[in-house]
């Protein structure tokens, strides 16, 4: 019997050391909070002078896949089906409310160092990710119908908001709860930009550098 503990207790051990050691993979699923950091310009005309836009934000059930390429290293992938935003009007708008909505699906692979060794309960990290934010399904809303000049009788404005590249650089931290089992905690910012073309020909550029806050649990292949 005491042979058979004293296994057990040393399996217990190594399991735990290989915690998230090289080939590990760690399957996560939570909530992601996407919240834009607007800085907006102004919309080229026609148009009311100093009409600018904010984007609000939405939170989502999001999953993540990380590899362990060695002790330290990993390439965390964040997988979901996208996150729906409203527009609103402000500036020379303002107070007018919802102007459109627009559904964006961040497409990001991130570079992680984790610090400390593979078998500490917790292990804070830093990470660097190339994102593509694609833009689809922007659409106008009867505010903006209203307000725009160009917008035809009885007719509604289409939108389309360009996606592009962007760096997102971040901050993490992993609880490892038993050999298994982890919940992790992490902040990005993501650097992106885009510009939002009406229907009727006006364009706005904004910069949106949204926070991305991820709460998840998960476990360890």
């Amino acid at each position: 019997m005491k042979k058979i503990l004293l296994t057990l207790a040393a399996l217990g051990s190594l399991s735990a050391v290989q915690a998230q050691q090289a080939g590990s993979w760690l399957i996560q699923g939570g909530m992601t909070r996407i919240a834009p950091s607007v800085s907006s310009g102004t919309l080229s005309a026609p148009s009311p002078s100093g009409t600018t836009v904010d984007v609000g934000a939405d939170n989502q059930v999001t999953a993540q896949v990380t590899y362990m390429v060695d002790q330290n290293w990993a390439v965390a992938v964040p997988l979901g089906l996208g996150f729906k935003h409203k527009l609103y009007g402000t500036g020379a708008i303002a107070g007018v409310g919802q102007i459109g909505t627009v559904t964006a699906l961040p497409i990001s692979v991130f570079a992680q160092y984790r610090f400390g060794e593979s078998n500490a309960k917790f292990r804070p990290y830093a990470m660097l990710g190339l994102s593509y934010a694609y833009f689809h399904d922007a659409q106008g809303s009867a505010t903006l119908n209203s307000l725009n000049p160009l917008n035809p009788v009885g007719g509604s404005t289409g939108l389309k908001v360009d996606s592009k590249f962007a760096l997102s650089p971040g901050l993490g931290m992993a609880y490892q709860v038993d050999d298994r089992w982890f919940v992790d905690f992490s902040y990005t910012k993501s650097l992106l930009k885009t510009t939002t073309t009406l229907s009727t020909g006006q364009s706005i550029n904004t910069t949106l550098n949204p926070a991305i806050i991820t709460l998840g649990v998960g476990m360890r292949y």
